[in-house]
């Protein structure tokens, strides 16, 4: 995919990379990523995507901005109080970069819709709230052959995986590898209950946004297999293996 003149200077810090060069930013142009969610972790993750130059983004998101969501929810502001958070959004990527596609679905994702609007998009980037919409969306993205980074984050601490347990070989587990079912209701505190730092959710999505780049563009080490944990008040990162779960009740091949 040909970049124009303005790309070209537009990204020039990433076309001198060795490793992403002009092919790595044309398959940045040419991706399609669906951003699920458009909050604390949406946030981030729209900015620098969009930033980066990726060709066609989706967004996800029924809910509309409000004032609590400012302190970690960067791609709104506070003119945007009451407006739909993918308008909102949008309107920030579009002033970021005319370059980039946006494509907004103001609904909740759920049984019905989630096939096709996944089965739409080349990679898909979960910054959900909620227990049952990460594991929808683990679903259908493997049995739509996506793959998925995922990111959450609570208080002060994040967790961040690539899930591609689409792939032929077998090699790597799914979301439910890690957690097989649900919590029960009740058990897990939302945001408001217990709070976020809004920073920490600016890392996590940024390192969202990270491994989703390097998906596309083919660079670096996928995090695939692994879990990042983290720690903001002990600033400290800590990388652990997943294996596939052959019990799991998804994606087991036994």
């Amino acid at each position: 995919m040909r970049l124009s003149d303005d790309e070209l200077e537009r990204y020039a810090r990433h076309i001198v990379l060795r490793e992403v060069g002009g092919v790595g930013q044309a398959r940045l142009k040419a991706a399609r990523v669906l951003v699920i969610g458009a909050g604390g972790l949406g946030s981030p993750v729209l900015l620098y995507l969009a930033a980066a130059g990726i060709g066609t983004i989706g967004i996800v998101d029924d809910d509309r901005v409000s004032l609590s969501n400012l302190q970690r929810q960067i791609a709104h502001r506070g003119a945007d109080t009451g407006r739909l958070k993918t308008q909102s959004a949008a309107d920030t990527i579009c002033a970021l970069n005319p370059h980039v596609v946006v494509e907004t679905h103001a609904v909740r994702l759920n049984e019905i819709n989630a096939a096709g609007l996944i089965g739409g998009y080349d990679i898909i980037a979960d910054g959900s709230d909620n227990f049952a919409t990460r594991f929808l969306v683990n679903d259908t993205c493997f049995r739509s052959g996506r793959t998925l980074v995922s990111a959450a984050v609570t208080e002060f601490d994040g967790q961040l995986a690539t899930f591609k347990a689409h792939d032929p070989s077998g090699a790597f587990p799914c979301y439910r590898c890690l957690y097989p079912e649900p919590p029960a209701a009740g058990t897990a505190p939302s945001c408001s209950e217990i709070g976020v730092l809004g920073a920490a959710a600016g890392v996590m999505g940024t390192l969202q946004a990270l491994e989703v780049i390097k998906e596309i563009a083919g660079i670096g080490e996928s995090l695939a297999g692994h879990l990042l944990i983290y720690d903001a008040l002990a600033t400290n990162f800590r990388k652990v293996r997943l294996r596939p779960d052959p019990a799991c009740a998804l994606c087991s091949r036994g």
